[in-house]
């Protein structure tokens, strides 16, 4: 039916999209799904699945996708009446979601079909809702009168205008199916049928309200595969009622589950909401596709009986650990990007600031602030104490000096359910100590300039002299003379000495997944350096430098985010600098350029496989002008 088309699923591991999925993939589609909760077990073959907020998804990895079909599910709703609360969720998951979605695709030259699912819930309820129990369901059509009776009926509806918008303009290119869904109910779910079953399989009584109210109750699976034909269908456009054409009573819902439950307890509430009586007319659809939907009561029933009995998978919770980025002081942009890919899976996740100044700037844009006492083993206790009472479970640490402190820890925070973006302590000692660095790359073939820990064993007229330890741009001597060198090292607690390379320095920002793949990388020239921070820096793609260094990170044996740099001289070779285990000044750039070290270090942790997650870099070169930023508060 759709054999080697490509196809994004919006909101793909709810209720209508676990029956999708599975069909899609089975009909040899290629397939991208998006959705907050984790990737369902039943999921696999030629996937590409990303967990997290749709309202952050990347017009690049929508643009390397190049669906054909859109198919647009994600949605969140209440059932029955609709809390305050609900008006920024309906309007973030809802009104600006499809908005935002749309966005992004509709200029796709691949882009043939969308299929909305809309809701009866655009009617006006004036049409089916009544004072008084009816024996007959009104039947709606797709050209009766609208006037949406919640917020998420709005929010639907005003979608529904804005592809009729796009139509306007893109009909040659694409065309749009707006799909009215009636009373869903399936596997999975949280649907009345579905939570009565839980309830009865737990020996609880149900409490029933307007038995005598009539629903056109759909499966799941039915939705799903009229959903995949209206996709399908190429001549098929505009709105279309999706629901059986054949209504329920509450009360026949009822007495079906009396026929598996002999046993059971109902209770009938009172109420004062009207009474509904509706039901699809489905003639548009059986005309469009020649099919209806399959399943009844009697026949959906036992499925949801026998899932809801087995349970063979336990839907993974969201992502909600809290996480603490460490020696945060100065650094904004950074505490932004990970507050961008912490919102990504889970907007109610805070980042905290942990500085041993609790002035620091980055306390403005955090959700909080630890005081941190010193990263030393006497205070490892005090700072899990606080990562548990204020519900911790990722650290970002920042800073070299306390980056052997978290490895040396790690193990310990992971028994805690804390985990660390940092590499092992080995691999940490290497990239902080410079002469056993050079030692360590030139062992292992990685072409590092040659280091020396005395002046005289140095080769070259022109030498570089530094800190062994720590930053490596602090109290550096550049292109000095032998005897320079020796008058240079004896302000140095402990020196070391290399040979002037001449040529253009690169800084590159890599993530290493916990395989020890190296799982992107971006390339970014140094134009200009401001106390060893790169104050204005521009990515490079360059296909022959990215095998190399891919292949030079790899053996180092590092893991998260890492930073290398390197100078390219006159004869196009590599000269390795240093290493640095940790998220750097400019790094921003790298996530811009389609490295998420962030988000991708927090699924890893979280439990889930980043193979499918996709880096794609950015297709032209960006350059980061880093320049102060002012930021206003309303007291």
């Amino acid at each position: 039916m759709l054999k080697g088309k490509r196809v994004f699923v919006s909101g793909g591991a709810g209720v209508i999209g676990r029956e999708m999925i599975p069909r899609l993939l089975s009909y040899d589609a290629e397939v991208f799904v998006g959705d907050l909760k984790p990737c369902p077990s039943n999921f696999t073959g030629n996937i590409i699945y990303r967990q997290g907020d749709l309202n952050y998804l990347e017009a690049s990895e929508i643009e390397a996708f190049a669906p054909e079909i859109f198919i647009h599910l994600a949605a969140t709703f209440e059932r029955s009446t609709e809390s305050y609360e609900f008006w920024h969720e309906n309007f973030w998951h809802n009104v600006r979601l499809s908005n935002y979605l749309m966005t992004l695709v509709k200029d796709l030259p691949s882009l043939k079909k969308v299929v909305f699912a809309s809701s009866y819930l655009i009617y006006d309820p004036r049409l089916y809702n009544f004072d008084t129990a009816q024996e007959k369901p009104f039947s709606l059509k797709e050209t009766d009168p609208i006037y949406p009776r919640n917020l998420t009926g709005m929010a639907k509806l005003a979608h529904e205008i804005e592809l009729r918008f796009i139509d306007e303009f893109r009909s040659d290119q694409f065309t749009t199916v707006l799909t009215r869904i009636y009373r869903g109910y399936g596997r999975n779910s949280r649907d009345v049928i579905s939570r009565w079953i839980r309830s009865l399989l737990a020996d609880e009584q149900i409490t029933v309200f307007r038995k005598e109210g009539i629903f056109d109750y759909i499966y799941a699976a039915d939705t799903a595969e009229g959903l995949i034909r209206l996709a399908a269908a190429k001549n098929t456009s505009g709105i279309i009622n999706l629901g059986t054409g054949k209504s329920r009573k509450v009360e026949d819902v009822v007495e079906v589950l009396r026929k598996h439950f002999p046993a059971m307890k109902v209770v009938e509430g009172d109420s004062d909401i009207p009474y509904e009586a509706s039901q699809a007319d489905i003639t548009l659809l059986k005309q469009n596709i020649g099919w209806s939907p399959e399943y009844d009561i009697e026949k959906a029933i036992p499925e949801i009986i026998a899932f809801e009995k087995s349970r063979a998978e336990i839907e993974k919770p969201l992502i909600t650990g809290n996480i603490l980025v460490t020696s945060a002081s100065r650094k904004v942009p950074l505490m932004q990007s990970m507050k961008k890919a912490a919102a990504k899976l889970n907007p109610s996740i805070k980042v905290f600031a942990g500085d041993m100044n609790t002035d620091a700037l980055t306390g403005f844009v955090a959700d909080g602030v630890f005081a941190m006492p010193r990263t030393t083993p006497e205070n490892v206790g005090a700072i899990v104490s606080w990562c548990k009472e204020n519900n911790v479970q990722f650290i970002i640490p920042t800073r070299d000096g306390e980056l052997l402190f978290w490895a040396n820890h790690k193990d310990l925070f992971l028994k805690q359910s804390i985990h660390v973006m940092i590499s092992s302590p080995r691999a940490v000692e290497v990239c902080l100590d410079k002469l056993l660095f050079a030692e360590y790359c030139l062992t292992n073939g990685i072409p590092a300039i040659p280091t020396y820990s005395n002046v005289e064993s140095c080769p070259g007229d022109l030498l570089v002299v530094k800190e062994r330890w720590g930053a490596g741009s602090i109290s550096i001597g550049i292109g000095l003379t032998k005897s320079q060198s020796e008058e240079h090292a004896a302000g140095l607690d402990e020196a070391i000495f290399q040979p002037m390379v001449k040529g253009v320095e690169f800084s590159v920002d890599a993530y290493v997944t916990t395989k020890g793949d190296v799982k992107g990388l971006v390339i970014r020239k140094r134009e200009r350096v401001v106390n060893g921070e790169s104050q204005i820096t521009c990515t490079v793609n360059d296909d022959i430098l990215n095998d190399k260094f891919r292949l030079y990170i790899k053996k180092l044996n590092v893991y998260g985010h890492i930073i290398l740099q390197a100078i390219i001289d006159d004869k196009n070779d590599v000269n390795i600098i240093e290493c640095n285990c940790r998220f750097g000044g400019a790094s921003t750039l790298g996530l811009r350029a389609g490295l998420d070290s962030f988000y991708w270090f927090l699924l890893e942790a979280s439990g889930v496989s980043i193979e499918n997650y996709q880096f794609i870099p950015a297709k032209t070169s960006i350059r980061q002008v880093r320049v102060p930023s002012d930021l206003y508060f309303i007291s």
